[in-house]
């Protein structure tokens, strides 16, 4: 069943185009890894997606609701963590919480066992009733996600979760991660430039590169399409017997060792050492995501007509939100 599909979704600020004709299918209790530059889209994809953008063209339902016909229906279903810190400073976390259960109509009744469960589910529960201002990077960001899930929605939107994090709390918010879609079966959406994030959570990945989906896999088949494993040896090798075998792509020298490109080191690289030399040193470098980034959207590729177009949005955001 799909938890969010789009058709043809268009987003266009003043002649920029933001989001160019995407169609997507997210299917129910998948994590979804969005990937792509600065200025690519992603930002303004996910906010049409959660009704804080009107779609130019196009249409796209979110837990069965249209977002241009049914916003109310879809904010009630999703939850989202932004990219900035949103949490209030100057409430504990319990309080915090409290507030959004309110603010989504949660009845009073349930909301302290909601609160206690969340808490509890991102390990907060000793620091429950402790102001957010003496919290940790990674405890606000545990918190957020916390207040994202506190009303129960069926997809959740999480934008650079663990931006500017230390590795050990960057770790623990993977671990929440997964722990929400095997034990929820929650529809997670998430946007990172870390690629090692994307490879260990997402069960598939989109590239988008200027408002279109470019790629579209799962993070193995799209390593397998950037190609081979490279193999680098130091030492004297048999050269000719390793041209001959069928997984070598390609052999070459480097400064004092070889590099070989191979499909599929785990499986085929016994049989490369097993083809002769005088082996002293071996090194393998599996191909990555980062290599799959690289090939399919390159570096440094977003326009200053893509970026304009995100900081309008993000401009629009800031004027909506003094409004209110």
């Amino acid at each position: 069943m799909a938890a969010i599909k789009t058709e043809a979704l268009v987003k266009k600020f003043a002649e920029v185009t933001a989001v160019d004709g995407v169609s997507l299918e997210i299917t129910e209790g998948e994590v979804f890894g969005l990937l792509g530059p600065n200025g690519a889209g992603k930002t303004t994809l996910i906010s049409m997606l959660a009704t804080l953008v009107k779609p130019t063209s196009g249409t796209a339902l979110v837990a069965g609701y249209d977002i241009n016909r049914q916003s109310l229906e879809v904010r009630r279903q999703i939850g989202i963590v932004f990219q900035e810190p949103s949490v209030d400073d100057l409430l504990t976390g319990r309080e915090n919480l409290y507030l959004h259960s309110m603010l989504y109509g949660i009845p009073r009744r349930e909301i302290n066992e909601k609160i206690d469960k969340m808490l509890a589910l991102v390990n907060l529960s000793d620091r429950g009733g402790s102001f957010v201002k003496t919290y940790s990077g990674g405890m606000r960001r545990r918190l957020e996600i916390a207040r994202g899930l506190i009303h129960s929605p069926k997809i959740l939107f999480l934008d650079e979760p663990t931006l500017g994090l230390d590795p050990a709390s960057r770790k623990a918010v993977w671990d929440h991660i997964r722990e929400l879609k095997e034990a929820h079966n929650t529809t997670i959406i998430l946007t990172t430039h870390y690629m090692e994030e994307a490879d260990s959570l997402a069960d598939r990945i989109g590239i988008i590169y200027s408002g279109k989906i470019i790629e579209l896999d799962t993070p193995s088949a799209l390593k397998k399409k950037v190609g081979q494993d490279l193999v680098f040896i130091t030492g004297r090798i048999n050269e000719e017997a390793l041209r001959k075998l069928p997984f070598v792509k390609s052999v070459e020298r480097e400064n004092d060792r070889y590099k070989i490109g191979i499909v599929d080191s785990g499986k085929n690289l016994q049989a490369l050492l097993n083809a002769g030399g005088d082996i002293a040193e071996v090194e393998v470098r599996r191909v990555t995501l980062d290599d799959v980034f690289l090939k399919f959207a390159g570096h440094q590729i977003s326009s200053d007509a893509e970026e304009h177009a995100e900081n309008i949005f993000e401009r629009i955001a800031t004027i909506k939100s003094a409004r209110k």
